[in-house]
This record gives C-alpha cells, sequence and structure tokens, in this order.
C-alpha cells in the first residue's frame, strides 16, 4: 500500500478522519453482528419461557461473545429482549452507515483535491522552469498530465482508500468470527488467503496493463496534439491518411492494453465467486456435520464469513483497479519533480530601475552546438525606438529573450543601466516590459478581460488607456457591449489588425517601461500594417520600444536599426 500511505503523509488529516470513521463505522458493525447471536439463539430456543435472555439455564450461555452482549444490557439497567437486541442491531447498523458517509465524503473531497494539487503543482512549476527546458516539452504530454494523468492519480487515491475501508471491515468480521469459532474462523482466513495468492497473477496482469495505458496515453495525446496543428496543410495536400494512420496504431495499442486490464479484471471476479461458493459449502458442511456447532452459531458464521471472505474478495478487486490507475501518479509526480529540478536561477537581487540603456557587451550564445551570436554588440538608449532585422535564425529572437531574461549568455555580460541581468531581481525587470508576439493568442472572453488578463490591479481606466495608446478605443467603443463585448474564440469577431491592437493594449495596460514587439506586424496586410506603425510610432518617448521585423513600416519608423548577421549586430541606422 505504498500509494495509500504516500497520500496519508500528503494529507494526513483527511487520510485520519477517513480512517477514525472506518474505525467507528467497524466497531458499531461488529456490535450489530455480536447481537446477532443471541437473538438467534432466542428465536431458535422454542423451549424457553418468555423472550428473556438473562436466564442461567438459557441455551444463550453456550453462545461467547453474544453473552457480552446481554452482560452489558443487564449492566445498564436494560431487559436484553428480543425488541432491545433489535434495537441494537438497528442501531449499529444505522451508526455503521453513517460514519461510513462521512469517511466515504471525506475520500470524495480529498481525490478532488488531489487532482487539483496536482495540476496546480505541474502549473506552478512550468511556469518557474527554465525557457530552454520548456520549450523542448512536448504540449500533448504536458496535456496528457494535467487532464489524464491528475484524474487517475486521484482514482487511485480513491481505490486505495476504498482497500483501507474494505480491509477494516474484513478485520472486524474476523474480530467477530474469531470469538464464535477460532477454529473455523482459522481455517477459512488460511483457505482465503491461498484464494488470493492463486489469483495474484492477475494483479500483476493489471499493473502492467496500467503502466502500457499511462505510457501510450501520453504517447497518444502528444502525437494527436501536435498532428492537429498541421491539419490544414495535411488537408491541401491531401496526406491527411498519414495523420490517421500514426493516431489508428497508437489507439490500437492503447485499446490492446485496455483489453489487457478488462480481461484480468473479469478474470478475477469470474474466479472469485465459484470458490467462495464452494469454500461456504465446505464451512456449512464441516461445522453441522463433523463438529456438531449449533445452528446458531453456524448462522452467524456463515454470515460472518460469507461476507468476510467477499470483501476479501473485493479488496483483491479494488487492489488491481488500483495498481491500474496508480502508475498514472508516479508518472506525473516524476514529471512534476523533473519540471521542478529546472526550476530558473532567479538568485539577482537588485530591483531595476531603467533610467539609462539596456547593453549588450561581447554577448555570445548557442544552441548547442549552433551558435546565433558570437561578442555581439547593441545599445537600446531609454526612450528610443530601435528595430532589430536579419534573415531567419540570425538571433533576432534570441536577442528579445535575452533582454527579457528567459535565456543568459554563455559568455560576455546584458547590462541593465549599469547592472548585470543576472544579478537583477528578475521578475522585477519582467514587470516593467510589455510584450506583443507574432501569434496574436487572445481569450474567448471581453475585451476588458483580455485587455487586463483579470489583474485585479487593473480597472477599467487602466484598459481604456491602454486601448486609446494602442488605437483601438475608437472600435472597441463601437462595439454592441464596449469593453464588455466578447472577442470569440481566438478572437476571431475581429480583423486582424483589430486583433493585434488588442494585443498591443494589453501589453501597454501596466505601464511598462519597455515594450517589445517580436514580428509583430509580420501576418497583417500591408495597410493594416502601415495604420499600426503610424499607432506605435506615436508611443516613441513615452516608452522604450523594440521591435523585431521584416516589414518596411516598423524598419522605417525606427530611430536605431540594427541587422543581425554572421552572427555579428550592426548599426545601420543611428
Amino acid at each position: 500500500m505504498k500509494l495509500f500511505l504516500t497520500f496519508a503523509r500528503s494529507y494526513p488529516g483527511a487520510t485520519f478522519a477517513t480512517i477514525f470513521a472506518l474505525l467507528v463505522a467497524g466497531v458499531m458493525e461488529g456490535l450489530s453482528l455480536t447481537a446477532l447471536l443471541p437473538l438467534l439463539s432466542t428465536a431458535l430456543d422454542h423451549q424457553s419461557a418468555g423472550d428473556q435472555l438473562t436466564s442461567p439455564g438459557n441455551s444463550v450461555n453456550d453462545v461467547g461473545p453474544g453473552q457480552v452482549i446481554i452482560d452489558a444490557l443487564v449492566g445498564m439497567g436494560i431487559t436484553p429482549s428480543l425488541g432491545t437486541l433489535l434495537i441494537v442491531i438497528v442501531m449499529g447498523i444505522l451508526l455503521k452507515n453513517g460514519f461510513v458517509m462521512v469517511a466515504k465524503k471525506q475520500v470524495g473531497y480529498t481525490m478532488a483535491q488531489i487532482a487539483t494539487n496536482l495540476r496546480l503543482s505541474l502549473l506552478r512549476a512550468l511556469l518557474v522552469t527554465r525557457w530552454d527546458y520548456y520549450i523542448r516539452q512536448s504540449s500533448g504530454s504536458l496535456v496528457n498530465a494535467i487532464a489524464t494523468e491528475a484524474q487517475r492519480s486521484a482514482k487511485a487515491y480513491q481505490l486505495a482508500a476504498s482497500v483501507a475501508a474494505i480491509t477494516i471491515q474484513v478485520f472486524v468480521y474476523l474480530c467477530v468470527a474469531f470469538l464464535v469459532s477460532w477454529k473455523v474462523t482459522l481455517a477459512s482466513t488460511l483457505a482465503s488467503l491461498c484464494l488470493l495468492y492463486c489469483l495474484s497473477h492477475l494483479i500483476h496482469m493489471a499493473r502492467k496493463a496500467g503502466k502500457r495505458q499511462t505510457k501510450l496515453l501520453k504517447s497518444l495525446l502528444r502525437a494527436m496534439t501536435d498532428s492537429l496543428q498541421s491539419v490544414k496543410p495535411l488537408k491541401s495536400m491531401a496526406r491527411e491518411a498519414l495523420f490517421s494512420s500514426l493516431l489508428q496504431s497508437e489507439t490500437n495499442k492503447l485499446n490492446k492494453a485496455i483489453r489487457r486490464e478488462v480481461f484480468s479484471r473479469e478474470a478475477l471476479r469470474a474466479a472469485q465467486e465459484p470458490i467462495l461458493t464452494v469454500l461456504v459449502a465446505i464451512g456449512l458442511y464441516v461445522t453441522l456435520v463433523q463438529w456438531g456447532m449449533p445452528f446458531a452459531n453456524v448462522l452467524v458464521l456463515v454470515l460472518l464469513l460469507t461476507q468476510m471472505l467477499s470483501r476479501l474478495g473485493k479488496v483483491q478487486r479494488q487492489y488491481q483497479d488500483m495498481v491500474t490507475f496508480e502508475s498514472a501518479y508516479w508518472s506525473l509526480k516524476d514529471t512534476i519533480q523533473r519540471v521542478e529540478d529546472e526550476c530558473e536561477d532567479v538568485s539577482g537581487e537588485i530591483v531595476p530601475k531603467f533610467q539609462d540603456i539596456i547593453r549588450f557587451q561581447d554577448v555570445t550564445f548557442s544552441y548547442g552546438q549552433t551558435s546565433v551570436l558570437l561578442n555581439a554588440t547593441l545599445e537600446f538608449p531609454v526612450g528610443s525606438f530601435t528595430s532589430i532585422i536579419g534573415s531567419s535564425g540570425a538571433g533576432k529572437t534570441t536577442i528579445v529573450d535575452l533582454v527579457i531574461g528567459l535565456i543568459r549568455p554563455q559568455a560576455g555580460e546584458v547590462f541593465i543601466d549599469t547592472i548585470p541581468l543576472q544579478d537583477v531581481e528578475i521578475r522585477s525587470w519582467r514587470r516593467m516590459i510589455g510584450y506583443v508576439p507574432q501569434e496574436t493568442l487572445l481569450l474567448h472572453d471581453t475585451v476588458l478581460k483580455n485587455v487586463t488578463l483579470g489583474d485585479p490591479a487593473l480597472t477599467e481606466g487602466d484598459a481604456e488607456f491602454a486601448l486609446r495608446a494602442a488605437g483601438a478605443w475608437s472600435f472597441v467603443e463601437d462595439l454592441p457591449q464596449g469593453l464588455e463585448t466578447s472577442v470569440g474564440e481566438h478572437g476571431r469577431s475581429l480583423s486582424g489588425g483589430q486583433r493585434q491592437r488588442i494585443a498591443i493594449a494589453r501589453a501597454l495596460a501596466h505601464r511598462p517601461s519597455l515594450l517589445i514587439l517580436d514580428e509583430a506586424t509580420s501576418a497583417l496586410d500591408p495597410e493594416t500594417e502601415k495604420a499600426l506603425c503610424k499607432t506605435i510610432e506615436k508611443l516613441r518617448g513615452s516608452l522604450t520600444i523594440l521591435a523585431i521585423s521584416h516589414q518596411s513600416g516598423l524598419i522605417e519608423a525606427a530611430d536605431r536599426v540594427y541587422r543581425l548577421e554572421n552572427k555579428e549586430a550592426t548599426l545601420i541606422v543611428n
């Protein structure tokens, strides 16, 4: 039960409450079962005068654990009649079910919390991981971890708790049965353990099938996510069959693993019932014929041992289901640990002011064996509008990533004023940056939410300021609900230029000191690009602008232009 113990250490309060409720429920059920002994003795003893159960000559004196109930009732001044015993039984069952409900409710709450905590742990780790590590991760694998593996992990906990609950019930039945007849109980327990051992290979089969499912689900969702992003070009070239063939192969493998799991589960269930029936039949014959036990005792033993054996079988089935799901938990924990191990360095402590310049001093950077920058020197003065041009792969985006601090140079230094970027408190620096990417990613929400991103520190006034600065306020005012108008999925209710202006407004909403435009106009038509460039040009002087562009508009608007070529940066306009 390594998984259950792991969860117990992570959620001690919930686990204690669950176990305590189950233990009390077990005690209540034990009292109810014990009260059956004198009840059955009296019901079968037709020679008894009335229904009093305190007579020394009554046959219940031969019933060991039942006498405990009789003595307890007498000690409390209660006449142990049939009615009293029935009340004890009913109250015990009611209390048992009440505490079981409490335990199951706690398990359900904890199950939801586990899924939530695992997802948040992975998301938080991803948000602070090193950028070069993050960009190498498969989005499909991460989606699978957050969605599928987190839910399967929570299900594994639920099953582990169920195994613990049923085990407590088995223990209660075992204790009461031992009081009635230790010989019969011992023989039944040994037979049950032999049964569990004989069927244990089906557990191993389920565990292997579960691990296979976890691995294949990760692979399938990775392939599906990557392929779905390429549907348009595939369809355009009539090659979508390649996509279908790839997914069909992965799906068939997953189907095979699921079938093995189903077979192991149903084989276990099918084997348990007939074997249980045989064990009960043998037990009845031995106790009644060979050992000559009282019929009331035999009835209670049959009830106890049947319940015990059936629950042992259920423990094994639930455990089998648990091992099918638990591989998802270990896989997700491994993913979280690997991501946490790749946490970016944020050891700088100096809060930047950015009053003078951003300066690259002999910066060298390589991606593996591919050198991008070699002893590059660049300067971006405060209030300037600088454009960086160059062929694809020349290192333009690398310059931006170095400025943001997403990556660090292998040689040389990036300075904010006179402070090396590695000594700067990086989150404070990034709060001074407004970033507009090439691909505009708008939320399926209102204009206001897309500009402020739900930041409670930003008001409608801040949104209006940013929209006016981005040249977007005029069309936003004309929308049906103004700021509260939904932009549709991916902003499809807006034109390309309008979406880009919303993206610029988002970057300006928190009033940054540095605005970075990373190919921000490359997807626009010439007329829209020209209008947007005029808007950006109006921002000159109010903040520092750094633009990565192939477009002539942003180059002409800039007062400084660097060309990246042959791993070097050359200032061609100043």
